[in-house]
């Protein structure tokens, strides 16, 4: 009888060992990534996932220091910049539990994700949304960078700096860059400049042809009145702006007036990968924006860029940064839950809180009142030829 009683007490504290044991392992914590890593944007996409894999090293050892018991898990999907995949990405991540997304990347993306949004308890941060369109108070989209109408109003205030009175403004047709149309061409018209908005080409099989010739007839009304030297074409657009380039660099009325970009192919690859897209680039003193990373905190991002470039061998922009900084914000988020995600409602209070609080390498991520980047200044990058390559440089900062 004893020996059953000890053999029973034996089992029962090995039980009760075991389950301590198990209450200790670490839980993991996913958190997905939607961008695009092939065709369209993939230089952000591509250089965000690197900035996510370099943010789980950074974090998880932090965690580990700490001894929390939770890791995150990072796990990325390839959107294609397709907003249906998106959705298809989204709906599995819900499924599968997850509560953080980092991305998308475009504003097309995020509004057709709005709808499933509002249906879940899942908070999503977009590295590099700019629609005016969805900056909505109370909502779980949280954006990592400023919206349309601080970028709108910077490029255009360097435009019209730049001597510019009358400015063609063109977009491809999706929320984003026909938000940064608007922003942009209403703050120059604001600023004393005439704006000839077009109306914007198709996302999805646009005849380019047709766009060039809208724009140039346009081009010509303008420099009638103010010389071409005073006009100039804003273009907001992905990589598809490389067609429209390689077309108007055949034509000598395009291709002698200055042309201005979008954060959609600021870095972009592609631009540099045809030599006549290129070229046209360099001859019209072609720019475009990219969230402006501040000299304050170079010290905290130069590294953190040169982690990323070495994984990639791509030029991260604050964009892609942006995302190491949501990261750290989620793990501030969970750590101030001790780990919890059950409370959504006071899970998304805690992220707008440390959002409040932190200082990323990309600088203060204080928040609006409608959950997106309260401030921001601009980095402007034109394409130079070095040897038979082409590159981006630095070519100016928004005022």
């Amino acid at each position: 009888m004893k020996k059953i009683f000890t053999l029973a007490f034996a089992a029962l504290l090995f039980t009760a060992v075991s389950s301590c044991r198990k209450n200790d392992q670490e839980k993991t914590i996913n958190v997905v990534g939607l961008f695009s890593l092939t065709g369209n944007w993939s230089s952000l996409g591509l250089a965000s996932r690197a900035a996510l894999e370099v943010a789980s090293d950074d974090i998880n050892q932090y965690l580990t220091a700490k001894n929390i018991k939770y890791r995150l898990k990072f796990i990325v999907n390839d959107t294609k910049l397709d907003p249906e995949l998106a959705k298809t990405y989204f709906t599995q991540a819900k499924r599968e539990g997850a509560k953080f997304i980092i991305g998308p990347q475009s504003s097309a993306e995020l509004t057709a994700l709005k709808p499933l949004i509002d249906d879940a308890e899942l908070m999503v941060v977009s590295q590099s949304s700019t629609a005016g369109s969805l900056s909505i108070p109370d909502d779980a989209i949280f954006r990592y960078c400023p919206p349309d109408k601080i970028e709108g109003a910077a490029m255009a205030n360097t435009i019209y700096t730049k001597g510019i009175k009358g400015l063609v403004t063109v977009a491809r047709d999706d929320a984003g860059n026909k938000g940064l149309q608007t922003s942009t061409g209403a703050a120059f018209t604001a600023k004393g400049g005439q704006t000839t908005a077009l109306t914007p080409y198709a996302a999805t099989a646009p005849n380019y042809a047709a766009v060039i010739a809208s724009i140039k007839a346009q081009v010509t009304t303008l420099s009638g009145t103010y010389g071409a030297d005073k006009v100039g074409v804003y273009l907001a657009s992905f990589d598809e702006g490389v067609e429209l380039f390689k077309l108007a660099a055949a034509d000598a009325i395009l291709s002698n007036v200055k042309w201005f970009g979008s954060d959609g192919v600021a870095l972009s690859t592609a631009f540099l990968s045809d030599a006549a897209a290129a070229d046209f680039a360099i001859k019209t003193a072609y720019f475009a924006p990219a969230f402006g990373l501040p000299v304050a905190t170079e010290a905290q991002w130069k590294p953190i860029a040169a982690r990323i470039k070495a994984k990639t061998n791509l030029e991260p922009d604050a964009f892609a940064l942006a995302a190491y900084d949501a990261a750290w914000s989620i793990a501030h988020t969970l750590e101030a839950t001790n780990g919890s995600t059950i409370d959504f409602k006071q899970t998304k209070f805690k992220f707008t809180e440390q959002s409040n609080a932190y200082m990323g390498i990309t600088g203060s991520t204080t928040l609006d009142e409608n959950g997106d980047r309260a401030a921001g200044s601009f980095d402007y990058f034109g394409i130079v030829k070095e040897g038979s390559n082409y590159v981006w440089k630095l070519v100016g900062k928004s005022e």
